[in-house]
């Protein structure tokens, strides 16, 4: 058994029950909006980052993969290096304008915030 499973083990600590299984909760994945159905947020921030612009894509709903495929699309137009996760795409640079017009042009409902 993995140690990452250890955690999830709610209620019974050792049992002598060869038989016994152990139940975990099961965090279900959320599932992804389509694209029309998303609220973003695209903001520039500057906050605990020494200084440094970075664009913020706020607002996302669905799962990681499909969070990390979006800011792939957009690291890679913006030609910049970023992050993403929990529900957040972050892009090095001043790039409000771009993301909005990317975010646009792939039918995401995009609000220009800050």
């Amino acid at each position: 058994m993995a140690d990452k499973n250890k955690k999830n083990k709610t209620g019974v600590i050792y049992s002598t029950n060869p038989d016994f299984d152990y139940k975990f909760e099961g965090g279900e994945e959320a599932t992804t909006l389509e694209a029309r159905s998303q609220d973003l947020r695209v903001m520039l921030d500057k906050k605990s980052r020494a200084g440094k612009v970075v664009t913020l894509v706020t607002g996302f709903v669905g799962k990681d993969d499909d969070l990390k495929d979006l800011a792939k699309i957009l690291k890679t137009k913006c030609g910049v290096g970023g992050s993403s996760k929990d529900g957040e795409i972050v892009i090095q640079g001043d790039f409000k304008e771009k993301i909005y017009t990317i975010l646009l042009q792939l039918n995401y409902k995009v609000k220009k915030a800050g």
